[in-house]
């Protein structure tokens, strides 16, 4: 496996390609090819607002995709080592003028410095998409608007709603959320008196994080994000029964809680999550509105329950990296005038051979959007699977690629 590094300056806005730039990095990752040079396969990662994996050993899913392309790992804009949003930044700043910045970040201009740095790479030449979850909706905006670029996309975990609202995708969400709960408590009876008794615990007492941040009932219940992971009900589990000892919260648990959140860290996630969705319409904080409609989070219930991928405007008051951005993630929860992401004209008529993944059982991306739009893209094969989780192609990715691989390609 060899690694070799390409920095791109591109416009922070394509309307306005002679003003700001920023960096953007891609990691590309071949084998030894003296003889035959490989097509390019893009790796769109999941988030919004996370760096692409960084490489250490050849194995999983890019361990199999290196046998036919040579890959990019792309860290998208705001993320890793392409121009991080930083909240240094925005200081001098007027509200306008920050939030205009941070809603630059979606999927249509990280596909755009996609598009910009295929030409740079390649000219005229195309190339191949591999999306997970967030991953794929960047590769269904790509679809819709560069089909002429595309030779092969690949979708594990990441069919897009083409037009639903936020409302509707989180009534959805919560009831899937609240089916893992149910779930997470039958497998590990235990975990249950457990959680009690750190509910209880945060209930009477002020709990504050090695960071210095206060560990909330509500902090502690995002902690619900990995429930959808082939290995998130067994991590908490183990999580939970470690937390404390002679009836004091451990150091040790609560310094696991902060590694497993990374709102901090990677704030375009918290900023920008419900905007995947948003098209001439907005989201005003929709999970949050949307949480009271289900009795499992009054707090009346017998068992308490986990929230998931959702995100609060409480967070940007609790997380102090986060707070720099609050006025700005307001005024985008209210912005409604959201570019639109997708062309269900060109996807009817898609010409691109594309081959999607669908886990039935998916906590982050509904089943049942995900079937409804690959009935409105043209060309594209699915397979759908109760075997797997949402993290798929990290925990079978090698099973992942070969399916979608020879699902388009019989030879392989």
């Amino acid at each position: 496996m060899k690694i070799k590094n390409h920095y791109f300056n591109l416009p922070l806005d394509y309307s306005s390609p002679d003003k700001e730039q920023i960096n953007i990095f891609v990691r590309e990752v071949f084998k030894d090819t003296t003889h035959t040079k490989l097509p390019y396969l893009v790796y769109f990662q999941g988030g919004p607002g996370y760096e692409s994996p960084r490489p250490i050993t050849e194995t999983g899913w890019l361990k199999y995709a290196l046998k036919y392309y040579r890959v990019l790992l792309l860290d998208q804009r705001g993320t890793g080592k392409s121009s991080p949003i930083c909240k240094e930044d925005y200081v001098d700043l007027d509200i306008d003028e920050s939030a205009y910045k941070v809603s630059l970040y979606r999927a249509d201009n990280i596909v755009r410095d996609a598009e910009e740095i295929r030409k740079r790479l390649i000219g005229s030449e195309k190339w191949s998409l591999l999306g997970q979850s967030f991953g794929g909706f960047c590769s269904t905006h790509y679809l819709s608007f560069y089909q002429n670029s595309l030779d092969k996309v690949f979708i594990t975990g990441g069919l897009p709603p083409l037009d639903a609202h936020p409302d509707e995708i989180y009534r959805r969400t919560y009831k899937r959320v609240i089916s893992k709960n149910k779930l997470f408590y039958q497998q590990f009876p235990e975990a249950k008196s457990n959680v009690l008794k750190i509910v209880d615990y945060l209930r009477l007492n002020k709990v504050i994080l090695p960071n210095g941040e206060r560990l909330t009932l509500q902090r502690f219940q995002q902690l619900g994000l990995n429930l959808g992971f082939s290995d998130g009900l067994a991590i908490l589990n183990y999580l939970f029964e470690d937390a404390f000892s002679k009836n004091k919260m451990t150091y040790t648990f609560l310094k696991n809680i902060l590694t497993k959140q990374s709102f901090d860290t990677n704030p375009i996630f918290t900023i920008l999550h419900e905007a995947c969705y948003a098209q001439n319409f907005s989201t005003n904080w929709s999970a949050y509105k949307i949480k009271n409609e289900f009795n499992e989070y009054n707090n009346k219930e017998s068992a308490f329950h986990f929230t998931g991928e959702m995100l609060y405007p409480w967070m940007m008051d609790e997380y102090k990296e986060l707070r720099p951005f609050k006025e700005v993630a307001n005024r985008l929860a209210e912005k409604d005038d959201w570019p639109i992401l997708y062309s269900s004209e060109t996807l009817k008529n898609n010409k691109v051979p594309t081959a999607a993944a669908v886990y039935t059982n998916d906590m982050y991306v509904d089943r049942e959007y995900s079937m409804e739009t690959a009935s409105k893209i043209k060309n594209i094969k699915v397979w759908e699977t109760d075997q797997l989780e949402h993290n798929g192609l990290r925990s079978s990715g090698e099973l992942v690629l070969k399916t979608l691989f020879k699902s388009l390609d019989q030879n392989l």
